[in-house]
């Protein structure tokens, strides 16, 4: 026997026809947004000849260009107002056929409910009801409760291929004056292909990305091979705008707990999904994932209560200020300032918070993503104070507390090899960097960038390893000046007082055809300090390299000389070295004691208080 919300629900069902019927010219029209765009009311009303469907204000946060096409609007029947200049809405926003509304996404809420935007009439997609007659808004939730409950006219129209998700979505069947039966399916998405360039910029990226982070997601290449590189995670957190199938293959593999969140505890936040069929069947009635409105999941607030937020944004452009343009055109949703703002400041008022503005070194045609200037770009982010890390395929210049010629070198290292020599000198033009500046060309392209590790020592100690870069010039003078005169004479043999530009610029660059050095880093993504060094030097026609290391005095005892040298006998290897050579004073036990630690045999002669070390590699 049919329960009674089953049978009173099916009273309201019409014709698409008979429901455009009651829409009176001159409305305001709330749209379901993007994927929750309900399809075939909205295509019949595009086709309605009825004069009563004409002169109708169309409300929608993001067009997806689908039922409401460029082409319907230049009838100029219709009117779109969206807050979104992205995806298809940025050329007809261009044309003035589309109002665009600029808003921070927190806000759109209140200017609904403050009837800045009044709704007259709210068409909205649904999931079929449940037994006792309650639907749910599936896969776009942003603000389609508000409209609703601003409206005079309702209409729901009941998807069956929507899921039924968990949160701020389910609606009474009593809420709508008409019911609509869909015989459009929902707008899916293929998942974005894995491109090479954008699955090292992921890489990089996900370097920087510890445990128990909580992270927001958005839509593109980068994302796709991001949660790829994350399954090794453990604990992490998601509070995100959209969810995507990536993000789906993240929770799924274990990664995510949510554990560690400050609100929503055990739940994914989101307020979009936007995918294949696969996730849509994945997220109905699915518990782990929590869909609010958009007041909530942008809300700064909301944001900030969750330590370690990373928010990892795609960016156009940047130049060697940090200054970001962000995506323009076709396929982006997530674009423009206000859209990102939100999401920033959460992330600023986040304990170990971090932003990463990610992009590949060129463009599709080839031309340079990092340029000197950006001024003539677009939909500027015009924060390079605030701005924490851009990252690349060739690395990440972090830029928290740095200064401008700081900032130029770190972002010169991670532009495209090609690109480097021309930076280099228009930022000296420009006196941004110093005339006497470094720039060894060959090594641009020699940079080992696949030398990059992560290793926890004794006491939870966790340090990143990778590769020397120029930009490390005044960490490395940070570092000497740590060291006691004892550790100066240890690594140097020579009681030096100070290290000027010119002697650290040339020991940061290095030759990487006959030189390897390797730092490690202590500290909070992007506000890491080096705390250990190690090289090897090997000359033209030997087949020995000269090594030597050092720790800071107050990591010493923690076993990361021993992993350091061992990691240089390993890279020496791979490159062909037969060994190492080193010349250590004999009051140094706790470097004699390194080297005894490192697996290889070590052959000693002491002459004049030094001790001459040969350690042949072992086959």
């Amino acid at each position: 026997m049919k329960s009674s919300a089953s049978v009173s629900w099916k009273e309201k069902l019409v014709s698409p026809e008979k429901a455009l019927e009651h829409i009176e010219a001159g409305m305001n029209v709330f749209i379901g947004t993007g994927v929750g765009e309900p399809r075939t009311m909205v295509k019949h009303l595009m086709r309605s000849a009825s004069l009563k469907n004409h002169d109708l204000t169309l409300i929608q946060l993001v067009s997806f260009g689908d039922a409401i096409s460029l082409k319907e609007l230049r009838t100029q029947r219709y009117r779109l107002k969206t807050f979104y200049s992205g995806w298809v809405a940025n050329e007809a926003v261009a044309a003035g056929r589309v109002d665009l509304i600029p808003s921070r996404v927190s806000e759109i809420p209140r200017l609904i409910y403050k009837r800045y935007i009044p709704i007259d009439a709210a068409l909205v997609q649904i999931s079929e009801p449940n037994e006792a007659g309650y639907c749910s808004l599936g896969v776009a939730v942003d603000v389609a409760r508000l409209a609703i409950e601003q409206a005079s006219l309702v209409v729901g129209e009941i998807n069956a291929d929507i899921p039924s998700t968990s949160g701020d979505t389910y609606v009474h069947m009593s809420e709508f004056d008409f019911l609509v039966e869909s015989t459009e399916p929902p707008i899916y998405f293929s998942r974005w292909p894995v491109d090479p360039v954008f699955d090292r910029v992921a890489a990089n990226v996900a370097s920087v990305i510890d445990d128990r982070s909580c992270l927001a997601f958005t839509l593109g290449p980068i994302f796709e091979s991001l949660s790829q590189h994350l399954v090794q995670r453990r604990h992490l957190g998601v509070h995100t705008p959209f969810f995507t199938d990536a993000l789906m293959d993240l929770v799924k593999s274990g990664a995510v707990s949510n554990r560690f969140k400050k609100t929503y505890r055990g739940k994914c936040l989101t307020s979009y999904a936007q995918g294949t069929p696969e996730l849509f069947k994945w997220l109905d009635r699915n518990p782990l994932v929590e869909f609010q409105a958009i007041d909530t999941v942008f809300s700064p607030m909301e944001i900030g209560k969750n330590p370690n937020f990373i928010s990892v944004i795609p960016a156009r452009k940047v130049d060697l200020s940090g200054s970001i343009a962000l995506q323009v055109g076709k396929g982006r949703v997530t674009t423009g300032p206000g859209q990102t703002m939100d999401i920033f400041n959460g992330a600023e008022i986040s304990p170990g918070g971090a932003t990463i503005f990610a992009l590949p070194s060129r463009n599709r045609e080839g031309a340079p993503n990092i340029k000197m200037s950006i001024e003539p770009f677009p939909n500027l982010f015009n924060l390079p104070d605030s701005v924490d890390m851009v990252v690349t395929d060739y690395g990440i210049a972090s830029l928290s507390g740095r200064s401008l010629r700081e900032r130029a070198q770190a972002l010169i290292e991670i532009a495209h090899p090609d690109d480097r020599l021309g930076l280099m000198d228009q930022a000296k033009q420009a006196n941004i960097l110093y005339e006497d500046q470094i720039f060894l060309a060959e090594s641009a392209h020699l940079y080992p960038s696949e030398i990059r590790t992560r290793h926890t020592f004794k006491g939870g100690l966790s340090v990143r390893f990778r590769a020397i870069k120029p930009s490390d010039e005044e960490e490395m003078r940070r570092l000497f000046y740590r060291f006691s005169d004892q550790s100066v004479y240890y690594r140097y043999f020579a009681p030096i007082k100070t290290m000027p530009h010119a002697k650290m610029q040339a020991y940061v660059n290095v030759d990487f055809g006959r030189v390897m050095s390797i730092v490690g880093l202590a500290g909070e993504s992007g506000q890491e300090h080096i705390i250990a060094e190690a090289r090897y030097v090997k000359e033209e026609g030997d087949h020995y390299a000269d090594t030597a290391f050092i720790v800071d005095e107050a990591y010493q005892g923690r076993g990361i000389a021993t992993y350091i040298y061992q990691m240089m006998i390993r890279l020496a290897k791979e490159r062909g070295i037969k060994g190492f050579k080193s010349d250590v004073l004999a009051s140094n036990k706790g470097m004699l004691n390194v080297f005894e630690k490192g697996g290889e045999v070590v052959n000693a002669k002491l002459e004049f208080n030094v001790y001459s070390l040969t350690i042949p590699f072992k086959e």
